[in-house]
């Protein structure tokens, strides 16, 4: 008797050609052994043309897959069974023009995304050096690559005169443009108008809990060039579900957010850099007291979760999205961004985050002790201190916005914004709407178009729950 089926051992009765499928799964998985002869509970029955398989299947394996095998004669109370070992392969090995592996004891064909992926990672060819032959510069956004050479330039990062660069020279010097005019997926993720177009699933949501995860009180789908990515999250965060503390020393005010801003910052950019753009979306699941960050994509080898914290290489699953995300000063490239993160939250005097590899990605679990300690306080204390701690400009401008959207114009017809007189377009400006959007308590109503023609400003939940305070 032998071992049960496996992914490394197979059964078969006597040989026909339609196994080289088995040979082939095993060269493109961790290698196996094909035993001929054997029952499928492992109990040897023996094959009669032993001599003939020793001789013939090692050229017909060779000519057939272009694999050297092992081929072994073996027996067993006085039967004769054949073994055949097929080493693993670093390159994809076919059949028939068809490629297998092993799932289990079972062997699969390849088809579709699956095997496009397979074949890829054979190749060596990370998914965002790709060329998208159905893409052109039309769908690149050139707000977004401004941005980027802004940033870059700021960071140092980039030559000053990348600046007078056109779109076209940004991408080619990025290597995201092929000689032949050809984007990569890399520069349509980072810079695409419409990045659903060239990924299944481009979203970063978030979603708020209750006390069990079927109670889902609300959530967000944040879809965007990933340039401008970070910045989105955590504006929906600190607008929407994240809470901040606010400090004034004489006039000026100052905002901390329940998580250390650079290293929330550093575990976005993580997530978005190593996730696998071919898989489901990125997730970030808050509840009272704990949140989750999860990504799709497991680490490369040799890194492990248990290493992160410690000293060591960068090894992104997307290198180029990698290298626009350093010149950008997003990111460093020297595997220090988890040391990092480590810093800010003892700094903080707060857990470090726990990293753990689970359900074929990376999840980071933070805990949100200042956000438990605010709750413990009584609600009424909580309530005065928010108050106190809000300008009277800012306050009147909640109330002016209880239950309505307004414009600039329609604002500074109110008499109720300031008892002491009227306010001034610049005014109004700096002292109303600035410090009240900072602050996350007013946002616009079209955000993603701030000149819209018919923009106005409306309350955040965050400037919601002030009002009811406040009034």
């Amino acid at each position: 008797m032998f071992p049960r089926e496996s992914q490394g051992i197979e059964f078969k009765r006597l040989w026909k050609d339609d196994f080289f499928r088995e040979l082939c799964a095993f060269a493109n998985c961790q290698g196996g052994t094909l035993y001929i002869g054997v029952e499928d509970d492992g109990t040897v029955c023996g094959v009669g043309n032993a001599e003939y398989l020793l001789e013939n299947l090692p050229n017909k394996i060779r000519n057939t897959l272009g694999l050297v095998a092992e081929v072994c004669l073996h027996s067993q109370e006085n039967k004769e069974y054949v073994t055949v070992y097929v080493q693993p392969q670093e390159t994809a090995v076919s059949f028939e023009s068809k490629y297998f592996v092993r799932s289990g004891s079972t062997t699969q064909e390849l088809r579709g995304q699956e095997l496009a992926v397979f074949l890829r990672n054979r190749l060596n060819i990370q998914w965002d050096a790709q060329i998208r032959l159905d893409a052109r510069l039309d769908d690149i956004d050139e707000e977004a690559v401004r941005y980027f050479v802004f940033r870059a330039i700021e960071a140092k990062r980039l030559d000053e005169n990348t600046r007078m660069e056109n779109t076209e020279a940004v991408l080619r010097k990025l290597k995201l443009m092929t000689v032949s005019g050809e984007l990569t997926n890399a520069a349509l993720m980072l810079f695409g108008k419409d990045i659903e177009r060239w990924c299944p699933m481009p979203a970063f949501r978030i979603g708020r809990f209750g006390v069990n995860q079927a109670d889902l009180m609300s959530d967000d789908n944040i879809i965007c060039p990933l340039i401008w990515m970070p910045n989105r999250v955590i504006e929906t965060l600190r607008n929407k579900y994240l809470v901040s503390t606010m400090h004034f020393q004489g006039m000026n005010r100052s905002e901390t957010l329940e998580i250390p801003e650079d290293a929330l910052r550093e575990m976005l950019c993580n997530a978005i850099i190593h996730r696998d753009y071919e898989s489901t979306f990125i997730q970030m699941r808050i509840w009272d007291d704990y949140m989750e960050l999860w990504n799709p994509g497991t680490l490369f080898h040799p890194m492990t979760v248990e290493n992160l914290y410690k000293r060591h290489e960068s090894y992104p699953r997307n290198p180029y999205i990698a290298k626009v995300f350093y010149l950008a000063g997003l990111i460093e490239n020297w595997g220090r961004g988890y040391e990092k993160i480590r810093v800010e939250f003892e700094k903080a005097h707060l857990n470090i985050p726990v990293f753990e590899q689970v359900r074929g990605g990376i999840m980071a679990t933070i805990q949100r002790e200042a956000f438990m300690r605010m709750q413990n306080r009584s609600a009424d204390t909580q309530g005065i201190t928010q108050i106190e701690q809000v300008t009277e400009q800012v306050k009147n401008l909640i109330c002016c916005l209880q239950g309505v959207s307004m414009s600039k114009a329609e604002l500074l017809r109110l008499n109720k914004l300031n008892k002491h007189g009227k306010v001034s377009r610049s005014g109004l400006e700096r002292h109303y709407l600035l410090p009240a959007m900072e602050a996350g308590y007013v946002t616009l109503l079209y955000p993603d178009t701030p000149k819209h023609p018919k923009q106005k400003y409306i309350l955040t939940e965050k400037g919601q729950t002030l009002s009811d305070t406040i009034l």
